[in-house]
């Protein structure tokens, strides 16, 4: 179906691997996904750090291959945080791949994709119809909205979405992106340094668990990132957005059976279940280290859930 048609399929997306996990170990984590996930589109690149890149770059065309053959569609991802000469070059070289559609997530990638058809990542701030004309103005045709937004403002932009003719995608599982810094946080609390952090975030497949001065789980570190302890988790919402306009419901990997994750989320969108029935089909699938979180959605503190 075309973006803004009332038909429209409702469809799951994997989102880049945010983590810094070994080349192989990502590798077949993507065979996998080609082989058995129920997404329609699957999203590779690195996002966060640039000096992970050099580790996974010679398995990209394998894995984009196994993913096409399988019918996925692959999208390659532009960094979030643009710095430097190289990252700036790096950026330039995505945006210029011939057989591959782009998602930016840094205004740097816009320049090199001014003209032509590309996707906009949820780290760009598009909290407002404006911005999405503008973005949509320059050839952006498909948006992955901000997780921090509630309800009020996606259909908002559900409705000028529908007006432009361009896909809206949001989260609907994983931890959620909150901030980047020019400075590596994992390395600061290794007591290294950006420069030579020796990689130390590997360590971490989920994120370095940061906590309150009196032992609580607050927040988790991701290189450069600031992401939420909790677990976004809209599964109860999927049904109700699909009809109110939102296409593509973005699952972020993490360190469990995300296939497993895949399918109970894909289970949601083609039968009609009712809350318990919903608890219990996560209850029985889905094991995560720490607590789901709805409330950015809900426009409540972002840990919260209403589900509980």
């Amino acid at each position: 179906a075309k973006d803004g048609d009332k038909n429209m399929t409702a469809t799951l997306t994997m989102g880049p691997v945010l983590f810094h996990w070994p080349a192989e170990r990502k590798r077949d984590f993507y065979y996998k996904v080609a082989d058995e996930a129920p997404v329609e589109t699957v999203y590779l690149g690195e996002v966060v750090c640039s000096k992970r890149t050099p580790f996974f770059e010679q398995y990209y065309s394998d894995v984009a291959e196994r993913l096409t053959n399988a019918g996925k569609k692959v999208i390659f991802c532009s960094l979030a945080e643009v710095m430097i000469p190289r990252e700036r070059k790096m950026t330039e070289g995505l945006c210029e791949l011939a057989n591959f559609e782009v998602e930016a997530n840094d205004a740097s990638a816009l320049y090199h994709l001014r003209g032509k058809p590309h996707r906009i990542g949820q780290y760009f701030n598009v909290y407002n119809e404006a911005s999405l004309e503008f973005l949509a103005t320059k050839g952006a045709t498909h948006f992955t909205l901000p997780a921090e937004l509630p309800k009020q403002s996606i259909e908002a932009l559900i409705t000028k979405a529908k007006a432009l003719n361009v896909a809206l995608e949001i989260q609907v599982f994983g931890k959620v992106g909150l901030a980047l810094s020019a400075r590596c946080y994992h390395a600061r609390a290794h007591n290294r340094i950006k420069d030579n952090c020796q990689f130390v975030c590997e360590e971490d497949p989920d994120g370095m668990a940061l906590k309150t001065l009196n032992g609580q789980p607050f927040l988790s570190i991701n290189g450069i990132q600031t992401l939420s302890n909790s677990y976004l988790n809209l599964i109860h919402e999927m049904k109700n957005l699909h009809g109110k306009g939102i296409s593509h419901f973005r699952l972020s990997p993490h360190n469990i059976d995300m296939i497993k994750v895949a399918k109970t989320f894909q289970k949601v969108l083609d039968e009609h279940l009712d809350e318990s029935e919903i608890n219990e089909l996560v209850r029985e699938n889905i094991t995560i280290d720490g607590c789901f979180a709805d409330g950015f959605f809900n426009g409540e503190k972002g840990y919260t859930w209403s589900h509980a």
